[in-house]
């Protein structure tokens, strides 16, 4: 039908993937307009607009269950994107400021010349992850990070943050292999993450709810999304549902 678009074909045009969609699908965010006979999905022009929405309000940050929040309350589909638009102004103009942050920078430290911290930080939220810490798992948590991370040397903070590339490329290598996420091989990746963050919790236990919580945040903020989809876009719901097949492996 004119308008309409398969699974794959809104995937490829929105530049993601159709696991991606099926998982908007799941949460109740983005339904397809129809079902073929087929089984197949489609989606009209007003899947369109809503994925769009849905795609720019993730990189805003914010969370897939507020995205649904944000999407129920959404009455005036025009007014919605005009509201969004000039935000999107405002992180445009954010991003200038760091560009012209950055070469400031680069040029006075070239030339040898003397920085000041206003210029060298102009455009830059250092609270980001302060905050949603905080937000998430409390003050304590953050505070008892922070001592943790100060505490290590240069070479180990290196080590830590080299073993983490490590398993975000395997379960990349996975992912473009098409390996099952409750396979051995990819469970075995997540054993190592999880372990990996045992470190980062100075060896306390890794609950459930909290690799949970983290794939969550690995799908819904851009910020961790991008740690991932490097590797191809995709693979933060990959680690998600890896993530799943563990905890059902290993209930609480």
């Amino acid at each position: 039908m004119v308008g309409e678009w398969t699974i794959a074909d809104l995937a490829k045009a929105a530049g993601t993937t159709s696991r991606t969609l099926r998982h908007y699908g799941q949460l109740g965010l983005l339904e397809p307009s129809r079902t073929g006979a087929n089984g197949y999905r489609y989606y009209d022009q007003t899947s369109l607009v809503r994925l769009q929405r849905i795609l720019l309000l993730r990189e805003l940050g914010l969370g897939l269950p507020m995205i649904a929040e944000v999407l129920a309350g959404e009455q005036d589909t025009a007014g919605a994107l005009r509201t969004h638009l000039e935000l999107l102004r405002q992180q445009q103009d954010r991003v200038v400021r760091q560009i012209e942050s950055v070469s400031t920078t680069l040029r006075k430290t070239e030339r040898g010349e003397p920085l000041m911290a206003a210029e060298v930080f102009d455009g830059f939220d250092h609270t980001q992850y302060k905050d949603e810490v905080i937000e998430r798992w409390g003050r304590d948590a953050y505070e008892s990070s922070d001592r943790w991370w100060r505490s290590l040397t240069d070479a180990e903070k290196k080590d830590f943050q080299q073993t983490q590339l490590d398993i975000a490329a395997d379960f990349g290598k996975a992912f473009t292999a098409g390996l099952p996420v409750a396979g051995e091989v990819v469970q075995a990746i997540v054993a190592r993450h999880r372990a990996w963050l045992g470190v980062g919790t100075h060896g306390k236990p890794v609950s459930n709810e909290y690799l949970l919580g983290l794939g969550e945040m690995y799908v819904a903020d851009p910020r961790f999304r991008a740690n991932y989809d490097v590797h191809g876009e995709g693979v933060a719901e990959y680690i998600l549902e890896a993530f799943g097949a563990y905890v059902a492996a290993h209930p609480a």
